[in-house]
């Protein structure tokens, strides 16, 4: 069969570079083992832990916040089967929309492992498809750790987490990054102790670490038990519990173990050596600023390759590689690309962190405004928190925007799109934000740059 392009792996990059690709003009098919496009995003990873996020989240809501709005609940119960129903329905809608959107666009779908055998053939089972071109992506697995022996049950990976048929008494995470933290959060609000062992000295790496400071703080004001700097040697499980070891600690003895140490690309047995391309040490497919590979005709995209495993970041990707392929030119400006933790509260980023600028030497000013000098967030109940952005000192041009509180994940966006347009922290400030809303925030963080907020 011929193809102008084959796109290997059907997640968030793969099916959106299928699709654009499909949309510009080219015969193109992609490959997925799985049964259920989406890849792990929607089968197993964004979509179902935000599910039983939200579900977890109006439990908790029942229990404890609703009698603050003068809304009398009683006898609640929880109804754990009915929850991970609904987050099942949930993503077999999404996979269901995929299969949808590659028969409207008229891309072919193959199930079955690809192999790479030469710059323009792949096989998938035992069809050969000839292609003009190819992208890679096929996302990232969950990364192991000496020591910690998964059983399929009791000791096991974020997949194992979206699924557990009670709640675990005592839930250890190892790891304090943003899949830890998620998942722990959906347990903690269901009545699991939760016990988060991560490495290094802070919670999620990478982020503004003031933000970071104060998400530990509310974490723990909810009932997280967090040791840093720890260690973990090993996780067994003996006589029907868990043992969880770690340098400097007594080991822990609880009922279930998530192992959320982050993700690594998954390149295995897709036949890279047989095109002479070579994975760096860990694992990810070197590409040139438009995705190329070290063939010409072979992209890269996504959690393959440098850069934060993240299901947007692969779909900008997957969009401006396609419009590559077609037309010569395409980009993606990295610096505006947002990240989100979907817990309570929310946490959201995009830009250079403080930390960052520092490092390098770049002058700037922060504005900060707090949720609790916000009306809107007032009345939702929801204070904690605040909106932080950095600009240059000399030009204003924003260049992060870091926000802990409520739907910090959707106020973002607007953070993202100033620095994609290269506004400055006075455009932010000059424009109007409706109001009574939580967008204010930024609005007053953008006046605080200058010295200015008139409503804190």
């Amino acid at each position: 069969m011929q193809h102008d392009l084959v796109v290997i792996g059907a997640g968030p990059g793969g099916y959106i570079a299928a699709i654009r690709a499909a949309q510009l003009g080219m015969n193109v098919a992609c490959i997925e083992k799985e049964p259920a496009l989406g890849g792990t995003c929607l089968r197993v990873g964004c979509i179902p832990s935000k599910a039983l996020l939200e579900s977890s989240e109006r439990f908790e809501a029942a229990r404890h916040d609703l009698k603050k709005h003068g809304v009398k609940v009683g006898g609640i119960e929880l109804d754990l089967a009915t929850m991970l129903k609904r987050k099942d329905t949930t993503v077999t809608a999404g996979t269901k929309g995929i299969e949808f959107l590659f028969k409207k666009n008229k891309v072919t779908r193959y199930q079955g492992h690809a192999t790479i055998t030469g710059a323009n053939t792949v096989i998938v089972g035992e069809q050969a498809l000839a292609c003009k071109h190819i992208i890679i992506a096929t996302g990232s697995v969950p990364s192991m750790l000496p020591g910690v022996e998964f059983d399929g049950d009791l000791i096991g990976d974020s997949t194992t987490a979206l699924g557990y048929d009670k709640v675990p008494e005592h839930l250890v995470v190892i790891g304090g990054g943003v899949i830890g933290l998620e998942l722990g959060s959906v347990w903690l609000r269901l009545g699991a102790k939760v016990t988060v062992l991560e490495y290094l000295p802070q919670i999620l790496p990478g982020m503004d670490e003031e933000l970071c400071a104060e998400a530990l703080r509310l974490f723990k004001k909810q009932g997280f038990e967090f040791h840093l700097g720890a260690k973990v040697t090993g996780a067994r499980v003996e006589s029907g519990k868990c043992v969880v070891s770690a340098e400097g600690l007594d080991d822990i003895n609880c009922d279930r173990v998530l192992l959320a140490v982050g993700r690594k690309p998954n390149t295995q047995g897709l036949g890279l050596e047989n095109v002479g391309i070579t994975p760096d040490k860990r694992g990810r497919i070197p590409v040139n600023s438009h995705w190329q590979t070290s063939v010409p005709n072979i992209y890269a995209i996504g959690d393959v390759i440098d850069g934060p495993m993240l299901a947007h970041k692969a779909e900008e990707e997957g969009t401006a590689c396609a419009e590559y392929i077609a037309t010569g030119h395409a980009h993606v400006n990295y610096d505006a690309i947002p990240g989100v933790v979907y817990t309570h509260p929310e946490i959201a980023g995009v830009g250079k962190t403080e930390q960052q600028l520092r490092e390098a030497g770049v002058p700037y000013k922060a504005g900060k405004f707090p949720f609790m000098a916000n009306g809107r967030a007032r009345a939702l109940g929801e204070t904690a928190g605040f909106v932080k952005l950095l600009a240059h000192a000399e030009t204003d041009r924003l260049l992060g925007a870091h926000i802990i509180g409520p739907r910090a994940g959707d106020l973002i966006a607007e953070c993202a799109v100033a620095i994609e347009f290269a506004a400055s922290a006075e455009d932010i400030a000059r424009s109007s934000h409706a109001h009574p809303t939580l967008a204010e925030c930024i609005k007053e963080a953008a006046l605080a740059v200058h010295g200015r907020t008139l409503n804190g």
